[in-house]
């Protein structure tokens, strides 16, 4: 049964809405085009809220989106085909008042589509129902049956085929390469021989008399053949072997008297075949062996310079012409098979970018579901119209919906009286610590005041690690450069003590000296440290923090989206609160040595849509900038 199935505009018009089950369709279409279609994560045509699965399909031709609604826990097999159905039969009658593209037509059009639809419903849940009826199979109908009585009697000396196929694979002799037999073996089956076998006049015919007849009967057949292409190959070359005439240049002169043969070398007396002169470019290799660049020009392209460059006998210059116009211009729909080999290009241009493989398949179907039956425009070409559409998509994933604003919500908290608490967290060695320390030297310049709290009872040399920092911090901002207060202090209370009970004196001690900003900083762990990840959901759990931000390095590519995953699970498993609170942003760290390869960052972002809030770009404490979505996909796309 389903709840809901609507049409409505990309413009956000609802054209028609079916209610079945549900009251009401507003709140999950809404978070489906909040989560999915703004954020250009349309690769599997599918999406879960709450209790509900939602299907959809886009027709990017008359810019429509068809969704369709029912509880996760069913199992209907007839959606696919319901909503396709439903797609052609709406756009084909309506197609008139849709071309039209404008608000007011919709607006004043009458779409009266309950009947069709109800009629499709049903037929779509009969096709669902009806089973093909299992029949048994007759004897008749086996591959028994089809065998001659003759070929199922087994000859004295022979074995069946399996084991004679095991005697093979252990290693039996073979025959040589002229036929012979190298040892003798069974004898062969009356009907793949050909011969009698078993007594002829009184005498039985050997494995060798067998072989022989077939070798003498398979030459009388052809040979005649064997022997006019040898005689017909000797003819040709004897016509060959002279030289033809030498070249004579008409304004030579007398000084250049060089004689040029042109005949066709040959070595020991047969002709020598010339290697081809773009061997490099059958192999895959430009000049000097060196492996070409990624050129994302379509099979379109690649297929009109080819014919343009050789001659045709049937068409001319004109239809040539004429032909690369029209693959030019915009007078035909988008399809899959137009878009199949760029798509292929771009996927391996993304994974050599770092992004994880999974991501980059989902982002070009979603790039794919995007353009298809999209009419493309007038001299753009199907290689430059998927490049554009990537571009905007993943500058739209490197955007979320979700903006972090700390300097924001740290006047907000000052005005409530209370200290904006961070908390961070992530595996070992990405520079949880350090980055950290950033983020102080940031704050202290915008001059809020900051406490940090040493959570890392682990880690040996974690506190002293702080204590150094906090010691450098306080030398750049002293207390006499701002009225006698302290802008940065270290709380801490050794090592093996309780993560989450130091946070929440350090929440309280930050409180009471009226500091601005409290930064916790956490242990090290892996994402599959379930004992780790309990006290890490326990510290969030305990303390609520304002912002809780995830260290990840930009090095790493598929093991990013496994350690977001994780944390991300290990935090809602472990909390004991009635909505686990999850991860807030993201800190990519070690930016300055990866040179182009930035497909960390979309990875990260694309599977938690979350923000990266900074970057870490070096050692130093001016080394923290916030992310340029245009700058990363420029260097994304970089070849």
């Amino acid at each position: 049964m389903l709840d809901f199935f609507t049409i409505f505009s990309k413009g956000g018009l609802v054209l028609w809405c079916f209610q079945g089950v549900s009251d009401s369709c507003t709140g999950p279409v809404n978070a489906l085009i909040r989560s999915v279609l703004l954020q250009e994560r349309g690769g599997n045509n599918s999406f879960t809220h709450e209790a509900l699965t939602l299907k959809y399909k886009l027709d990017n031709q008359f810019e429509l989106v068809f969704v369709v609604g029912f509880q996760k826990i069913l199992t209907l097999t007839y959606v696919d085909k319901l909503i396709d159905d439903v797609h052609r039969l709406f756009r084909d009658k309506y197609r008139t008042e849709i071309q039209q593209q404008s608000a007011l037509s919709l607006l004043n059009g009458t779409f009266d589509f309950q009947n069709d639809f109800l009629r499709l419903l049903r037929e779509a849940e009969e096709s669902s129902k009806i089973r093909v009826p299992t029949t048994m199979k007759k004897f008749e109908d086996s591959e028994k049956a089809k065998k001659p009585v003759r070929s199922m009697i087994e000859t004295r000396g022979e074995k069946p085929k399996e084991k004679s196929k095991n005697n093979k694979k252990k290693g039996g002799k073979k025959e040589g390469s002229d036929g012979s037999p190298l040892a003798p073996s069974k004898a062969v089956s009356a009907e793949k021989s050909g011969f009698p076998v078993g007594p002829e006049n009184g005498v039985e015919l050997s494995k060798e008399e067998l072989v022989r007849r077939k070798r003498e009967e398979f030459m009388q057949k052809h040979g005649r053949g064997m022997e006019k292409s040898s005689k017909s190959m000797k003819t040709d070359a004897t016509k060959e072997k002279g030289k033809k005439a030498p070249r004579v240049w008409a304004l030579g002169g007398g000084a250049n008297k060089e004689v040029l043969d042109y005949s066709t070398p040959t070595t020991n007396g047969t002709p020598e075949v010339a290697l081809p002169e773009d061997i490099n470019l059958i192999r895959g290799t430009g000049p000097g062996g060196q492996l070409q660049d990624l050129d994302c020009s379509s099979s379109d392209d690649e297929g009109a310079s080819q014919s343009t460059t050789k001659p045709s006998a049937t068409k001319g210059t004109l239809g040539g012409m004429f032909g690369m116009l029209k693959g030019l211009v915009g007078s035909k729909s988008l399809s899959r098979e137009d878009m199949e080999s760029v798509l292929d290009k771009m996927r391996d241009h993304l994974i050599a970018k770092n992004v994880a493989a999974d991501i980059a398949v989902q982002l070009c179907e979603s790039v794919a579901n995007k353009l298809e039956g999209k009419v493309m425009g007038t001299f753009s070409t199907v290689t430059s119209t998927v490049k554009q559409a990537l571009q905007e998509s993943l500058v739209q994933i490197l955007q979320p919906q979700r903006r972090v604003d700390m300097l924001r919500d740290i006047m907000d908290a000052q005005r409530r009286q209370r200290p904006y608490v961070v908390t961070f967290c992530g595996v070992n060695g990405v520079g949880k610590s350090t980055n950290l320390a950033k983020i102080s030297f940031w704050l202290l310049e915008n001059g809020f005041s900051v406490l940090i709290a040493a959570c890392d009872t682990f880690r040996a040399g974690a506190v002293e690690q702080l204590r150094t920092h906090t010691r450098r911090l306080s030398a750049l901002h002293p207390p006499e450069n701002h009225s006698g207060r302290t802008m940065v202090q270290l709380f801490e209370k050794g090592y093996g003590k309780d993560a989450a009970g130091i946070a929440m004196e350090a929440i309280a001690f930050a409180r009471n000296q009226g500091f601005d900003v409290v930064l916790v900083d956490t242990a090290g762990r892996m994402q599959d440290n379930a004992p780790l990840m309990t006290a890490l959901a326990k510290l969030i759990t305990v303390n609520t923090p304002d912002l809780v931000l995830f260290v990840g390095e930009a090095l790493v590519g598929n093991e990013a989206v496994d350690q977001l995953v994780k944390f991300n699970r290990a935090l809602a498993d472990h909390s004991m609160a009635q909505t686990p609170r999850l991860i807030d942003g993201i800190v990519l760290t070690k930016f300055d040595t990866i040179d182009d390869k930035v497909g960390a960052a979309i990875s990260m972002t694309y599977i938690t849509s979350k923000p990266i809030v900074f970057v870490g770009t070096g050692q130093t404490y001016c080394d923290l900038r916030s992310l340029n979505a245009k700058a990363v996909v420029a260097a994304l796309m970089k070849a």
